[in-house]
C-alpha cells in the first residue's frame, strides 16, 4: 500500500527544487519601471520640502567666543593665558536676537576639532565604577587617570577628567534670564548608568587639572553636566546641551552673556561656540535631511525621464503573453 502523504511531499519538493511551483514572476516592463521612479520622486520631493521648511523655521544663534575672549596682551600667547590660573577668565558678549524665539530656548556649547572619538579617550572610563562607586576596584581602563596620591579617583578616566567647565549667564535689560539645568541628560543614563549613591571622590585633586570640578556632596546621578559630557561624540565637531531658557525672546532683543572662558581648546587648535536654538517637531536646525530627500526624489525623476526617452527610441518591448514562460502547453 502506497504512502500517498510521502509521495505528495516528495512531489512538492521535486517541484520546488525544479522551480516549477506557482509563483509571482513580475516582468519589469518599461512602464512599470518608469511609474515606480515617478512615484518615488513625487513622494520624496514634497517630503524633502516640508522637512527643509521645518528646519529653516528653527531660529538659531551661534557665537564663537574663544578668540574674542582672550585679552589683547595675550593674543599672541593664548595657551599661556588659559593655563595661568591667576588671570580671571571672565568675558562679556552681546548677542542680538534677529527673530522671535519661542521658549524653551536650548543652550548648547559647541566644540570644533575636538576628537572625543579617539580610541584611547573613549576607553578611558569605568562604567561599573560610575554605577557602583568605590565598591568596584578594577579601574585599569581609566589609565592614566585612575588614581591620585595612592587613592582611587571617582569618576576615573580621561573623559571625566576633561569635563567642560565654561559657564554662562544671560541678562536681558536689567534682569537675569534663568537657565534651567535640570533634565538635560538622558533619563536612562541618570537611572541606569550613574549610581544614586555614588559620590565624587579624590576628583581633580592632582597637580594637572583637566576641566571642571564636581561637588562631592552630590551623587553622580544628579551631576547632569558630567552625564551629558560622558556621552562621547562621534564627530570632531559636536554640541552638548548646557541648559534651557524657559521664556520667549523677542526680535531685536540684546542679550548680555557673562561667561567664564576656562576651558582649554587653544593647545590643539579647537574652537568654542555658544549656541541658542529653538526646536520643533523635527528637532533642531538640520538642513541635511531635507536636501537628502530632495536629492533622492530629483534623481528618481531624472532616471524616469531618461527611461522614457530610451523607451521612445528603442523598439517596443515584446508582449508579456508571448514570452516563453507564459506560453501554455510546454512539453514536460
Amino acid at each position: 500500500m502506497y504512502n500517498w502523504s510521502w509521495y505528495g511531499a516528495f512531489s512538492a519538493f521535486y517541484l520546488f527544487t525544479q522551480q516549477k511551483l506557482p509563483a509571482c514572476k513580475p516582468v519589469l516592463t518599461p512602464a512599470w519601471v518608469i511609474t515606480t521612479f515617478l512615484f518615488m520622486g513625487t513622494i520624496f520631493i514634497p517630503v524633502g520640502l516640508v522637512t527643509l521648511r521645518a528646519s529653516r523655521s528653527v531660529v538659531e544663534i551661534v557665537d564663537r567666543y574663544d578668540i574674542e575672549c582672550v585679552p589683547e596682551p595675550f593674543k599672541s600667547n593664548k595657551l599661556g593665558y588659559i593655563k595661568d590660573s591667576s588671570i580671571v577668565k571672565n568675558c562679556s558678549r552681546f548677542i542680538k536676537v534677529d527673530k522671535h524665539m519661542k521658549a524653551p530656548i536650548y543652550i548648547y556649547y559647541q566644540l570644533d576639532n575636538y576628537y572625543q572619538n579617539h580610541r584611547r579617550y573613549v576607553k578611558s572610563r569605568s562604567d561599573q565604577q560610575l554605577l557602583h562607586g568605590l565598591g568596584y576596584n578594577n579601574t585599569s581602563p581609566c589609565k592614566p587617570e585612575q588614581s591620585n596620591n595612592g587613592l582611587p579617583v571617582v569618576p576615573c578616566g580621561l573623559i571625566a577628567w576633561s569635563l567642560f567647565n565654561d559657564t554662562y549667564k544671560f541678562i536681558r535689560g536689567t534682569s537675569e534670564l534663568k537657565v534651567n539645568r535640570k533634565n538635560i541628560a538622558w533619563k536612562s543614563d541618570r537611572d541606569y548608568k550613574f549610581g544614586k549613591h555614588v559620590y565624587p571622590f579624590n576628583f581633580q585633586n592632582g597637580t594637572l587639572i583637566g576641566g571642571a570640578k564636581l561637588d562631592p556632596s552630590v551623587p553622580l546621578s544628579d551631576q547632569e553636566d558630567l552625564i551629558v559630557w560622558m556621552r562621547t561624540a562621534a564627530l570632531p565637531s559636536f554640541r552638548k546641551l548646557y541648559g534651557r531658557i524657559e521664556e520667549d525672546l523677542d526680535a531685536d532683543d540684546v542679550i548680555l552673556v557673562n561667561l567664564m572662558n576656562n576651558y582649554n581648546t587653544y593647545s590643539f587648535g579647537g574652537k568654542k561656540k555658544l549656541v541658542l536654538s529653538t526646536s520643533n517637531w523635527l528637532g533642531g536646525k538640520n538642513d541635511f535631511l531635507g536636501f537628502a530627500y530632495i536629492y533622492v526624489g530629483s534623481s528618481c525623476i531624472f532616471v524616469a525621464v531618461v527611461f522614457i526617452l530610451l523607451h521612445i527610441k528603442i523598439r517596443p518591448y515584446p508582449d508579456t503573453p508571448c514570452v516563453s514562460w507564459n506560453k501554455k502547453g510546454i512539453s514536460n
